[in-house]
């Protein structure tokens, strides 16, 4: 019923599982665990549908699926497979049917929740990632990408179930695109959502084929932690905001990693990765589907009459009503055609990225 991550196949778990499937296989660092199939969330489904209350409506599978409990089957198979594990925390991640594609990766799109301990919570957090599939930014991802005709008819999400690693350092690797290329590293205090989240500026690191190590540090004003059986954000140290994560060795032991990666993958990747106790481990890999930008030198100035300069996200230009947006309290102002001025996105704003025509 369940399979373990090291024999996980894309057709039955998902090309998310099936790459760490693929990395354990080739004896890369990647934390054991098992998946939870797609034929399990697809008889759960049935199961639902054949319960579900007449007066519910009949299009859509909502939070009330997230709340049914799983069949006793499932449960007891979960309950023997964290007893093998020797019953850690551990992380509970999607990999959906169009998850991590060559063509659009639907990164952040599902549900994670890290550092889950007992079967209950686990179970739980299972039920959670099934019904992330319908979450209206997962359907608004799958409409832009123009997957919803194709793909609708086919939604099935496969839920990796792995290790919970205590990452002191976190965070997201490039491996090269081209020739001649750097690999791209960025990395910050704690654990890896921070990065993906893009609640902290993290540290960019460059490391050059001829071996050279470039870095700008970044204001690492925050950082997640497993405190006991929660996740929490905690704030860091002014003394430790600016100072380097990684030094340039094991920046460069990363960029190694992620050329290995690359290869037995068979393209360039986008890897997120944690430092645990001084020990590289690989959490995720998926075929990189946007190119990273450009780093700016740090003491370089801006040309011309600007009065403000970052990093561009695309590109292009666009004009509007700015629009001041410090969180979802504040999406009903938004208007189409407004430039929005955040501090951070997240895939919740997805919606709101439809309609607006420009980010700052």
């Amino acid at each position: 019923m369940l399979v373990p991550l090291v024999e996980a196949e894309a057709p039955t778990c998902g090309g998310k599982a099936a790459a760490l499937g693929a990395l354990l296989r080739a004896g890369l660092p990647v934390p054991d665990g098992f998946v939870v199939p797609f034929e399990v969330y697809d008889a759960a489904v049935c199961d639902f549908e054949r319960h579900r209350d007449q007066r519910d409506d009949p299009g859509a599978v909502d939070d009330t699926f997230a709340r049914r409990p799983l069949q006793p089957a499932v449960f007891q198979a979960l309950e023997h497979a964290l007893d093998e594990l020797g019953d850690p925390p551990v992380a509970v991640r999607s990999s959906a049917a169009d998850e991590d594609a060559s063509g659009a990766s639907a990164a952040g799109q599902y549900e994670s929740i890290l550092g889950v301990r007992g079967v209950a919570d686990v179970a739980d957090a299972v039920r959670v990632c099934w019904a992330s599939l319908h979450a209206p930014r997962a359907a608004a991802y799958r409409t832009l990408a123009g997957e919803e005709g194709s793909v609708a008819e086919h939604l099935a999400m496969a839920v990796i179930v792995h290790r919970h690693l205590d990452a002191g350092v976190a965070g997201v690797m490039f491996t090269p695109v081209g020739a001649g290329e750097p690999t791209v590293l960025e990395a910050s205090w704690g654990l890896g959502p921070s990065i993906v989240a893009g609640t902290v500026t993290p540290d960019t690191y460059r490391i050059h084929p001829d071996g050279t190590v470039t870095c700008v540090v970044g204001d690492k004003r925050t950082r997640l932690d497993r405190i006991g059986f929660e996740v929490r954000v905690a704030g860091v140290p002014v003394e430790r905001r600016q100072q380097h994560t990684l030094d340039d060795a094991t920046a460069t032991r990363l960029a190694k990693l992620g050329r290995t990666v690359a290869a037995v993958l068979g393209a360039p990747q986008d890897i997120e990765w944690a430092l645990e106790d001084g020990r590289l481990w690989l959490l995720q890999a998926r075929p990189i589907t946007a190119t990273p930008p450009a780093l700016r030198p740090p003491d370089a100035a801006p040309s011309g009459p600007l009065t403000l300069a970052g990093t561009p996200g695309s590109s292009g230009t666009a004009t509007g009503t700015a629009r001041t947006v410090r969180g979802p309290q504040d999406f009903a102002h938004v208007q189409p055609g407004d430039i929005l001025i955040c501090p951070t996105t997240d895939p919740a704003w997805t919606p709101l990225l439809r309609i607006a025509a420009g980010v700052v």
